[in-house]
């Protein structure tokens, strides 16, 4: 199975076929057409250790924590569609997974920007301190 530049050997994904739930009648309870897919990338020889890392934090929940990926497929109602709904979804959390995250790149805030923000304080107070109450002058006239 190949996602992206990461190419994953067939055997290291298990595939359990399960009986969904939902609607379907009764062949719900006679046919085990969910998919359970199961994928161990802590073992996997096919991810290097930052591609690793990052798909076990992508899978979150779906991750164990022997990090073993587990996808339940059962969007569909026949096995063949939902294998492959199974397969498509981990392919596309490896695309994920295999592209590094880009660096943020600090910038300074301009110099027109820390005016305008000093201005807008400045004119915020004022208005607060107009809102004060005027102190009542004790001098008699």
């Amino acid at each position: 199975m190949r996602a992206g530049s990461i190419l994953i050997d067939e055997k290291e994904i298990e595939e359990r076929f399960i009986r969904a739930s939902g609607p379907g009648g009764q062949n719900v309870n006679k046919v085990a057409s969910a998919v359970q897919l199961r994928f161990d990338a802590a073992k996997s020889r096919a991810l290097s250790d930052a591609v690793r890392g990052r798909l076990i934090r992508l899978a979150g929940a779906r991750a164990t924590k022997e990090g073993v990926i587990v996808i339940e497929a059962s969007r569909f109602r026949d096995q063949a569609r939902n294998r492959e709904d199974a397969r498509a979804r981990l392919i596309a959390l490896l695309e994920k997974a295999a592209t590094p995250p880009k660096k943020r790149i600090a910038t300074k805030t301009p110099p027109s920007q820390k005016r305008k923000r000093l201005q807008d304080k400045s004119r915020r107070s004022e208005v607060k301190r107009g809102r004060s109450r005027i102190a009542a002058d004790d001098g008699a006239d």
